[in-house]
């Protein structure tokens, strides 16, 4: 007898675990669904306009950029225009104060507003600026040198074009050595001036180092 109450005691007991067990699934339905990712914000057509915008004056600035450091590292370039390195030339000292803030405000990604229409603004008074100055530069060429600087001026520009085509590295060593010297002569003048890579250029040319494109 006791053995049979006992046997029932412990259905019922493994009956109870059985229901409770049951319930508690039926409480927890288990992970819900991963939740959805964040929607991506919707850009105005103001703020894609913008950032548009910006990028076209990223892509102008470099291009300007790279125009200015072609004229700063050619002689050539540099001799047939010098008022173009001359900041006492009031367009380009204009020029070289637009560049200077454009480049200030020159970043590799997007700024956002109101950086990014600053920078706009600031390449594009530095290409007008740049305009201008070349345009000054072209006008002026060699009229402020006096007679004897601007034949000097122009024997330079002939050695360094002879030096430029000439297939012969003795006679290209010694038009670049000459053309070197009167530069010097020049320079120590005060009234032209080669910009620094100009100077390393010519540097390298003369001593045999053939100058880069």
């Amino acid at each position: 007898m006791v053995a049979v109450v006992f046997q029932l005691l412990s259905f019922a007991l493994l009956v109870m675990a059985v229901v409770g067990a049951y319930r508690r699934l039926r409480a927890d339905p288990g992970p819900g669904p991963a939740p959805e990712p964040a929607a991506r914000p919707v850009l105005s057509s103001e703020a894609v306009a913008a950032e548009q915008a910006w990028r076209r004056a990223r892509a102008e600035f470099q291009r300007l950029r790279a125009e200015f450091a072609a004229h700063e590292a050619d002689p050539l370039a540099v001799l047939r225009r010098p008022a173009l390195s001359d900041t006492t030339v009031a367009a380009t000292a204009r020029f070289v104060d637009a560049f200077a803030e454009a480049q200030a405000l020159d970043t590799d990604g997007y700024p956002g507003e109101p950086h990014a229409g600053t920078h706009v603004r600031a390449v594009d008074a530095a290409r007008r600026a740049w305009t201008a100055a070349v345009d000054a530069a072209d006008r002026i060429r060699l009229a402020g040198l006096d007679p004897e600087e601007r034949r000097t001026v122009e024997r330079v520009v002939k050695l360094l074009t002879t030096a430029r085509d000439s297939d012969s590295e003795p006679e290209r060593l010694a038009a670049y050595g000459r053309a070197r010297v009167e530069l010097d002569r020049l320079e120590r003048s005060g009234r032209v001036h080669l910009p620094r890579p100009a100077r390393a250029r010519l540097d390298a040319a003369a001593r045999g180092e053939l100058p880069g494109p």
